[in-house]
């Protein structure tokens, strides 16, 4: 018959004996040894007290003499209930077998001469006892022997606190600081993510899926002369799912799973980083076949070349020679998948990037608008929210935001909703909760004057009438003279997403962008600081039609974008100084020229302005209705590219 297996999680742990009781008992022993010596000690005297109350009386019964130091006086048993002697009768147990006296002796032989002179003196019938001893006095030996006792209980406290490390489990001992400090997720602790968690990244999904049926069934691959991949490197922008593809690969796969950040790497101890590679890699290989995830490999991974060599950390660049002998070098490695994750794959080592250690580069871009609706499917999953809710529509509110964002929003939505005690989440909270991630909280308590406000009115109307007659523009839903955040007001789009952008849309764009503060100067002969945020967004995209996208007519097809960040880093300009006028005249003459078409546009349209501008006064919030009923429908028909 055979026995069934027994399940390793019900055996019960083994309970170790804790030796802090033992030390405990120890101590607690010698304090009250010590306490009970020193509670009991006999009553020392002179030798005048000595003399004639007792000598002359016939009180004493023996004399020792200790260490030719003092005299230990013992007073008979029935002359103990006498009233000279009570303070010594009544202490304790000690109080009949003695000492009662003690007298400390400068010399032992004039002690010796004056005792038996008064005992011819006194004539005493009985003869004293005067004997003499040698004796350790333990109360001095616990004096000095009590603070080296609590200096090595306290160093075996320490050394024990190191040497376990937080909450007894070993993690941060002193003793480990070479070990590797990955976490281990296998079949017993697997992780609650999978691949149907993970939504937008199908391409990268495909990629890693094949991995882990690599793992499960590497059979179907080498059969065929195919080779294990040995690592697998995610690119892409903060929030766009990098960890969360490997948290879903460590659920996917049956197969061990390390999993740890790169700077645990790097610590202040010279060697550390490379030994704490070599006990990752030998773990990883003990548990072979198994996958190992760094996140945040960049903190590493840098580049060893020329320009960062006054700020080179030896023991970084350690960690990172023993990460490329492991990964590729002449030890075996097989069986042992590394994933990565950065979202700065420029700074890293080249010697890393190569074929044959991180063999497929994976870039998670941010998704785009079908990509956003799958992502808005998972997170909404766990969401009370009400019917009619366009999933579509808030996908095309969220152009340019990452998985961690939409997250973000589905989570302010719920949390506005719970603020409004209601029962369901919802559209409403869903635009409120854009809004908030987008522009900021709405600070409706802030205090504006009237002609502040009405100058914001103003110019938050100038950029919805200009933007409502420029086709290249994206669509209008709405425009607010609400604080949020840092701004004072704002107009809200739905932006179409291109893959490129003409010159046409670049340039409609900018007279949008400074619509406001020629709405300002049309009507108040007079301009504020309020269009800072647009102007610097306008000198960008001017510098970049000029300088980067060669757009410009005067420069002509010339690009001083450098993908590399070499310029960046040397701090020189890739063109001289009659060109750079030249940029500089272009720039300043094509922004000129995009306010004076909004100042134009806006004088057309004098009357749609004023109109926007006093309903936003009165209601703060204008939304597409409104603007449709001020300004007549609008053209939806944006140029094609």
């Amino acid at each position: 018959m055979v026995e069934p297996e027994k399940n390793p999680q019900e055996e019960k742990p083994k309970r170790r004996v804790n030796l802090y009781w033992f030390y405990m008992f120890f101590l607690s022993f010698l304090l009250v040894t010590y306490f009970i010596n020193s509670r009991y000690s006999t009553k020392e005297i002179s030798w005048l007290e000595f003399d004639e109350p007792m000598l002359r009386m016939g009180d004493v019964a023996k004399v020792i003499v200790v260490n030719k130091e003092y005299a230990e006086i013992h007073i008979k048993k029935d002359r103990l209930n006498q009233e000279r002697h009570k303070d010594v009768a009544s202490d304790g147990p000690y109080s009949e077998v003695g000492p009662h006296y003690i007298i400390q002796l400068g010399s032992i032989e004039s002690f010796e001469q004056k005792l038996s002179e008064a005992q011819q003196e006194f004539d005493l019938e009985d003869k004293i006892d005067l004997r003499y001893v040698t004796r350790k006095n333990w109360s001095d030996v616990f004096a000095w022997l009590l603070p080296f006792l609590f200096i090595v209980l306290f160093w075996i406290f320490i050394m024990r606190r190191m040497t376990l490390g937080p909450m007894g489990k070993g993690g941060n001992s002193l003793f480990n600081f070479g070990k590797s400090t990955a976490k281990l997720m296998g079949k017993d602790a697997k992780s609650k993510v999978t691949f149907d968690d993970v939504a937008g990244l199908q391409e990268a999904k495909v990629e890693v899926m094949e991995v882990v049926d690599f793992l499960k069934n590497p059979e179907n691959y080498t059969k065929l002369g195919a080779k294990i991949p040995k690592g697998v490197l995610f690119v892409g922008p903060p929030g766009t799912g990098k960890t969360l593809m490997a948290k879903a690969v460590a659920g996917e796969a049956q197969v061990p799973f390390f999993s740890l950040s790169g700077s645990e790497f790097v610590e202040m101890f010279v060697g550390v980083g490379a030994s704490r590679v070599r006990d990752l890699f030998k773990k990883a290989k003990e548990k072979a076949p198994s996958i190992v995830f760094i996140d945040e490999i960049d903190a590493v991974g840098r580049s060893r070349n020329k320009v960062n060599m006054f700020q080179a950390n030896d023991e970084r660049e350690s960690t990172l020679n023993q990460l490329l002998a492991e990964l590729d070098g002449f030890g075996e490695n097989t069986g042992v998948i590394v994933l990565a994750a950065t979202n700065r794959p420029d700074v890293l080592d080249k010697a890393l990037l190569r074929p044959g250690r991180f063999d497929r580069h994976i870039y998670l871009e941010l998704p785009n608008k079908q990509e956003r609706k799958e992502i808005f499917e998972v997170h909404l999953r766990p969401i009370k929210r009400a019917d009619g809710i366009d999933v579509e529509l808030l996908a095309s509110l969220t152009p340019g935001f990452s998985g961690a964002d939409i997250a973000n929003i589905c989570n302010e939505a719920a949390l506005i909703a719970a603020r409004k005690k209601k029962d369901l989440v919802e559209k409403e909270d869903f635009i409120e909760a854009r809004d908030r991630v987008v522009g900021g909280l709405e600070r409706k308590s802030q205090i504006i004057s009237p002609k502040e406000k009405r100058i914001i009115a103003f110019h938050e109307a100038g950029h919805a009438v200009v933007s409502w007659y420029l086709k290249n523009v994206d669509s209008l839903m709405k425009v607010s003279i609400i604080p949020r955040g840092k701004s004072l007001g704002a107009a809200w789009y739905l932006p179409e997403e291109y893959k490129l952008v003409t010159k046409s849309q670049f340039m409609d764009q900018m007279c949008a962008a400074l619509g406001g503060r020629a709405a300002e100067e049309i009507t108040f002969n007079e301009i504020s600081t309020g269009a800072l945020d647009d102007l610097e967004k306008v000198t960008k995209q001017a510098y970049g039609m000029v300088a980067y996208y060669g757009l410009d007519e005067e420069i002509g097809p010339l690009s001083f974008y450098d993908s590399t960040g070499q310029n960046e880093k040397l701090m020189v300009k890739p063109y001289g100084e009659h060109l750079a006028k030249l940029i500089d005249n272009e720039v300043q003459d094509l922004v000129l020229s995009m306010y004076k078409r909004a100042k134009e546009l806006l004088s057309e349209h004098s009357k749609e302005l004023e109109q926007l501008a006093l309903l936003l006064l009165e209601k703060e919030v204008a939304e597409r209705e409104d603007l449709e009923r001020i300004m007549g429908k609008r053209n939806e028909t944006p140029q094609s590219v």
